[in-house]
């Protein structure tokens, strides 16, 4: 497959990791790419780490199992770094992207000699300041988009408008708040 973007994202469960590789797959379908947006899943429960994949592309996507040399990683939880190891098969010519209020800088020693991008996203404070909720996973979502360039940004931002208004459809005023939060990523995202 030409012009395929992996992507595996590091979480625990309940910060929305899985819900955010799905909205990165829809937003990604919306501009007419062929996408795979999918959960692996070990003991269901609040705090577990958890794995999530996507798959972009301009060609329909025929492979079907989980990404093990990804071109992009995202770790929604710092503390993961110290757990698991994020950086397996990372590709040096990709980034990760980690929740943190650390400076990439701090944080290369511990990715055990990866010597691609890192980039830094504080997602928390974000989340905190806009959602007034610890919710990360809104955030990353707009810092993946700007490292990865997997669409053009206003697009992103219409896609995400869209698929808020649907998800939240009984809650309409998380919406500005949510898109608020995108919004802040695409712009403090480091490295």
């Amino acid at each position: 497959m030409n012009n395929v973007v992996e992507i595996r994202w590091h979480g625990r469960g309940g910060q929305g990791a899985k819900t955010a590789s799905l909205l990165l797959a829809e937003a990604a379908f919306d501009t007419g790419k062929y996408i795979q947006g999918f959960p692996e899943y070990g003991p269901e429960r609040m705090g577990a780490p958890i794995t999530a994949y996507n798959r972009i592309s301009d060609e329909r996507v025929t492979v079907h199992s989980n990404i093990y040399d990804p071109d992009y990683v995202i770790v929604v939880d710092e503390t993961l770094i110290d757990v698991v190891d994020v950086t397996a098969g990372l590709k040096k010519e990709g980034a990760i992207l980690i929740n943190t209020e650390k400076t990439p800088e701090e944080l290369r020693p511990r990715l055990k000699g990866y010597e691609g991008r890192v980039c830094t996203i504080d997602a928390r404070k974000i989340s905190m300041e806009t959602l007034g909720k610890y919710f990360p996973n809104t955030p990353m979502l707009g810092a993946i988009i700007k490292i990865a360039k997997i669409m053009d940004e206003n697009t992103f931002i219409t896609s995400m408008e869209k698929s808020f208004k649907h998800k939240f459809a009984s809650k309409p005023q998380v919406i500005e708040p949510n898109m608020a939060a995108v919004k802040r990523a695409l712009e403090e995202v480091r490295g």
